[in-house]
């Protein structure tokens, strides 16, 4: 048998854990957060810079100087922005309001871009951008490109640090992840793994080439050739899904 106070405090033990529980529950899955990660992995930045480095001698070394840079930087940044988000009424209100029209905003971009897509419209855009480019004289490769030619790991450590600064999906997934309400380590954690999911772009040839050197660049060049030849159709079913998909997930937002 408790006494008075015991009971007390069970009771207190009891009225408290449901509002916590429910405090992490209504947060966003991590589901989401691995979603944004994949699509702030989407960077024409990144996908260049890989494209070089695999290009030169020991591509190797290069991407780990990169990926180790890249590291640098958006871990970093990114515990100081998710450890800097308040947690207030007035901004979860506003946030409430503000994240479904997002949600269909971006729906919406997504839907157009793939109608674009789909009826050739874009088409009249790359001549105009061709002749434009033809025009002008030749500039060369950009600064950053330049460096990463001279095939150094150190070089490539600062041109990584250098260009990955945080977009709008990495911005989102830091949201999240605050918005999950998990103890410290476990935020730390969520955020290096964050980071990890979207370079992979840079991983997974690393990785390649260190555990399969020989077949890994027949790989690469076989993987670029199918891309190039289903790009078309991947691009418009693509951004036709997760533009619905946003849309949809936007007004259940502002009607819920």
């Amino acid at each position: 048998m408790l006494f008075p106070w015991g009971q007390l405090a069970a009771l207190e033990l009891i009225e408290t854990r449901p509002r916590n529980a429910q405090k992490v529950a209504g947060g966003p899955p991590v589901g989401r957060v691995i979603a944004l990660s994949l699509t702030a992995s989407l960077n024409p930045t990144l996908l260049a810079a890989t494209t070089v480095m695999l290009l030169l001698e020991k591509p190797a070394k290069l991407m780990a100087g990169y990926l180790l840079g890249a590291y640098l930087t958006s871990i970093t940044l990114g515990l100081i922005i998710v450890f800097s988000l308040t947690n207030t009424s007035a901004s979860n209100s506003t946030k409430n309001t503000i994240n479904p029209a997002i949600d269909i905003g971006l729906g919406v971009i997504l839907l157009a871009v793939a109608f674009v897509l789909h009826t050739g419209r874009h088409e009249g855009f790359k001549e105009r951008r061709r002749a434009s480019k033809a025009a002008k004289p030749d500039k060369g490769p950009s600064r950053w490109q330049r460096e990463l030619s001279k095939g150094s790991p150190r070089v490539t450590f600062v041109v990584g640090a250098l260009l990955t600064l945080p977009g709008a999906s990495y911005l989102a997934g830091l949201d999240r992840i605050h918005d999950l309400h998990y103890a410290t380590a476990v935020t730390v954690l969520l955020v290096i793994g964050f980071n990890v999911v979207m370079l992979w772009l840079l991983e997974v040839p690393l990785i390649c080439f260190l555990v399969a050197p020989d077949w890994t660049p027949g790989a690469i060049e076989r993987a670029k050739g199918w891309v190039s030849r289903h790009a078309h159709v991947f691009a418009v079913r693509g951004f036709a899904a997760i533009g619905a998909l946003l849309v949809i997930k936007g007004i259940v937002g502002l009607v819920s």
